[in-house]
């Protein structure tokens, strides 16, 4: 007969595997084989806006309009591009990244400048995207959320529906490009349930998460 001590354990086991199995899952990291040194000659970087997708369930996407939820998406990726911003300023400042950042406003500046939509990138290689801006790695990718963290859209959603409500959920798709020859150098894709935090610099923080000894340009 299996004692009870012999259950608890097996039970424990299982529940840790899981746990493990989830939280692997969530997170994935692609390196370039020469990503260090890539990482070492790499001075400048821009930070883009990314694709971002406000997933809002049936019952809250008919209280807005198409144009209001493209629009929420537009709100959401500037707001990430500077929590992202942010997020390398202070690991430059703890000495974890020895990067230049350009700022945001800069980079939206000289791309809009050349004609470009700066929510829609995908004509342009980074090739081209660092040239115009002058750095050597540009950072962009794909952004999903249930929640939207910008200013309007959140409050839109939270005095529509409340500040409760279903599950939160985000899932972050960021790519490092070397602009002097175009190649990937760190894919690092992060997904998130829950705990999301009540605005985009939480989110960041939540999304990049032990990240710093994970990527090249951060682990030096």
């Amino acid at each position: 007969m299996l004692t009870k001590n012999f259950i608890m354990n097996k039970i424990f086991t299982i529940i840790c595997f899981a746990f493990i199995t989830t939280s692997i899952a969530q997170t994935k990291l692609y390196l370039h084989p020469d990503a260090e040194n890539y990482a070492k000659t790499t001075e400048s970087f821009a930070m883009l806006p990314l694709r971002v997708q406000v997933k809002l369930r049936p019952k809250q996407l008919k209280d807005f309009t198409q144009e209001q939820v493209i629009q929420m998406g537009k709100d959401e990726a500037l707001d990430i591009q500077k929590g992202m911003h942010s997020w390398f300023l202070a690991r430059k400042k703890r000495g974890e990244f020895d990067g230049d950042v350009q700022n945001p406003t800069r980079t939206n500046a000289l791309l809009t400048k050349e004609g470009i939509d700066i929510h829609d990138l995908g004509a342009y290689t980074p090739e081209e995207i660092g040239k115009i801006l002058g750095v050597d790695c540009v950072i962009m990718g794909s952004f999903e959320t249930s929640k939207p963290m910008s200013g309007a859209a959140a409050l839109g959603v939270a005095l529509v529906f409340g500040f409760g409500g279903a599950t939160e959920s985000a899932t972050c798709n960021l790519d490092f490009y070397d602009t002097r020859d175009g190649e990937l150098v760190v894919n690092y894709l992060k997904q998130v349930k829950g705990g999301l935090g009540s605005n985009s610099q939480d989110l960041i923080n939540t999304l990049m998460r032990k990240v710093t000894r994970r990527i090249p340009y951060t682990s030096q």
